[in-house]
């Protein structure tokens, strides 16, 4: 089929190698425009743009879809469907009734539960014992659309952002193959999303990230899990911000909130409510990631 790409993040970037690997005509990629990433401005380009380029790919950087002039472009591509992952643009009407077969989105999580833009992260902290990927017919709702398949993935008492991200990517790469060649023969007709256990993955923020030692630790190693490495999870000590960047749930430990101690295992644990944390890994502004023996080594804390 001739297909239209549009994906911006490293997580879109196996789903355009696989429809290629799988025989697809990609007659354009729509991706985000390069950003300044730093004081020094230098632009980069999202991943996406970057792997397009490697392909000899042609590559559309479009701020808005909304306007004339781009829906124009969008339909001299003559495409047969578009396969959206992570994109980054909300597709308005117009674009989504331009493919002969419509717009088909790679969505990282189990829907209806968790529509929107974190779905991955959300899993984690809300405590979910699985999540996946769902094929869906994209409509002018957000993530509302009709369901093709889905594919789970356990998520267990480790699961980190950063490995659940990879795994799905490559799920979704596999399963997006398999559901067009479904379209392409009819053999496959969508069902609509249930109204119950809707749940929104809303944005995530920076202030998320601050460890509330009130809180359960239980929550609190679920954070430190889903918010590494953005926005990333911090706390407060002696005028600074701690950022955490790995650590442990131990249940058996209890102490006033916010006070610290150590174990035999963990040179530095925190008691929160419900049991503690143990530090793992830590950084401090300005310094390198270090794991918490080498950070003791230049730095006191006050143990109970």
């Amino acid at each position: 089929m001739r297909i239209i790409f549009m994906g911006s993040p490293a997580f879109s970037v196996p789903a355009l190698e696989s429809l290629i690997k799988a025989g697809h005509k990609i007659v354009a990629v729509y991706t985000q425009p390069p950003k300044e990433k730093d004081r020094g401005h230098h632009v980069q380009k999202v991943a996406v743009h970057q792997k397009a380029e490697e392909l000899s790919l042609d590559i559309y950087t479009p701020k808005t879809l909304k306007i004339k002039e781009e829906q124009d472009i969008f339909l001299k591509h003559k495409a047969d469907i578009a396969v959206v992952a992570a994109y980054g643009l909300i597709l308005p009407k117009e674009i989504l009734e331009v493919p002969r077969l419509g717009c088909i989105n790679i969505h990282a999580s189990l829907l209806p539960r968790w529509r929107g833009a974190a779905p991955i992260h959300r899993a984690i902290m809300a405590g979910d014992q699985k999540t996946g990927i769902t094929i869906m017919q994209m409509d002018v709702g957000l993530d509302t659309g009709d369901m093709f398949a889905k594919g789970e993935i356990p998520i267990t008492d480790k699961t980190t952002t950063f490995a659940l991200h990879d795994q799905l990517s490559i799920m979704g790469a596999d399963l997006i193959v398999k559901i067009l060649k479904d379209i392409e023969m009819k053999s496959i007709t969508p069902t609509p999303q249930p109204d119950e256990s809707v749940t929104y993955a809303h944005k995530l923020k920076k202030e998320e990230g601050l460890l509330n030692w009130s809180e359960p630790a239980a929550s609190l190693d679920r954070k430190v899990r889903a918010l590494n490495p953005w926005p990333g999870t911090w706390f407060p000590h002696k005028g600074v911000s701690i950022k955490v960047l790995e650590a442990t749930y131990i249940k058996d430990v209890n102490g006033i909130p916010g006070t610290f101690c150590h174990t035999a295992e963990h040179p530095w644990v925190v008691n929160c409510t419900e049991g503690a944390i143990a530090l793992d890994k830590v950084q401090r502004p300005g310094g390198k990631p270090l794991t918490v023996f080498e950070f003791l080594k230049g730095y006191s804390v006050d143990f109970n």
